[in-house]
């Protein structure tokens, strides 16, 4: 019974990959960071993530936090405030060994104008007929994390996600995946590995687009697009981080992740026609876990100048933290979403809470 449900399951799979098409940077706005902290130093958080923001950086990471209870909160602007970047996470320890969490990640545009039924019946332009819509990517984070006792210093963890992509009434998908993630620490050295989108993710896209819609699509030349399936190939982020003791309170940090992707040639430092690497480092330097100073160097990229000569660019990104015994801690990043030449540089805040028991109220 068991093998002809696997063999009627791997039927229904190849059946649906025949069919679905894969697309290049898909879910691309899982693969901007998040928190302050992370995207200060550069997204090298696979190895030292120990907070709720673990969830998205490798859920193995949740089974460190330091809390029992913590709550993750970030809002982030780009493109002179036409992009926005949202984040809330809650975590608990369920006992010494496992931890559970919850996220919710959207990147979106409002407020867009929709102009396709700007001409009415009769050639007039009415701008009263002028609507507006949004364009966002939302997902949906279920995570668990479990460490080994036998095994000191050894977590695994994994996600559970639905994605929601949406734009405004025309087109909307839906899609599922699932994360896993393993973390090993040991005097001093940490090494992370997190497999994203591990069995590939599938977006099912449906189109809603009424007659006029589709008269302005033909007049203007465009293509008409037809419902599909988008598949997210798996993407693994490997990294290693080494924690200095300078003594009298100073600490230190040094991280260094790859990120592996194999959805053809990526403008990467690293690449081929079937696999690219993207090498990032960051560092952080704290005193008592009170104050951190951060930094990060990324997204390394070869481009073209003027004179048509190749360059390479780099990513520099800076930040702070600031942490009340750990029960309320407020990150900043001075960070973008792209190289210098492309993207403005952001202000990014970030606020996490812990706590380890909720006063009951006492009866008289």
């Amino acid at each position: 019974m068991i093998k002809k449900l696997f063999l009627v399951c791997l039927t229904l799979f190849l059946s649906v990959a025949a069919v679905a098409q894969t697309a290049k940077y898909s879910n691309e706005f899982l693969s901007l960071g998040l928190g302050a902290k992370g995207l200060s130093m550069s997204n090298t958080m696979t190895a030292t993530t120990d907070d709720v923001t673990a969830a998205y950086w490798n859920p193995a990471g949740l089974s460190r936090m330091s809390k029992k209870y913590q709550v993750g909160l970030m809002h982030a602007e780009y493109f002179a405030g036409i992009a926005k970047y949202d984040y809330a996470g809650i975590a608990c320890k369920i006992n010494d060994q496992s931890t559970v969490a919850f996220s919710y990640i959207r990147f979106g545009v409002d407020n867009i104008m929709n102009t396709t039924e700007l001409i009415d019946q009769q050639g007039n332009l009415d701008y009263e007929r002028i609507s507006y819509f949004s364009a966002a990517d939302n997902a949906f984070m279920l995570s668990y994390a479990h460490n080994f006792t036998k095994i000191e210093g050894l977590s695994v963890g994994a996600n559970a996600k639905v994605i929601r992509r949406k734009i405004g009434k025309f087109a909307g998908s839906w899609g599922f995946g699932l994360d896993a993630g393993i973390q090993y620490n040991k005097k001093g050295w940490q090494v992370g590995l997190m497999a994203r989108d591990i069995t590939s993710t599938f977006n099912a896209w449906s189109y809603h687009l009424n007659d006029e819609v589709i008269r302005v699509f033909e007049a203007t030349q465009n293509e008409i697009p037809k419902n599909s399936l988008e598949i997210t190939l798996p993407k693994l982020m490997l990294g290693g981080a080494k924690n200095v003791n300078f003594g009298k309170g100073f600490n230190a940090t040094f991280a260094l992740d790859f990120d592996f992707t194999f959805d053809k040639t990526r403008n990467y430092l690293i690449r081929s026609k079937t696999l690219s690497i993207d090498p990032h480092f960051g560092m952080e330097l704290d005193y008592k876990k009170i104050v951190s100073l951060r930094a990060g160097v990324g997204n390394l990229q070869q481009e073209l100048d003027f004179n048509g000569k190749k360059k390479t660019t780099v990513q520099i990104n800076l930040g702070i933290g600031v942490s009340i015994k750990d029960y309320v801690t407020i990150d900043y990043a001075f960070t973008d979403i792209g190289d210098l030449s492309i993207a403005m540089y952001s202000h990014v805040f970030s606020l996490k809470l812990g706590i380890n028991t909720f006063k009951k109220k006492s009866s008289k």
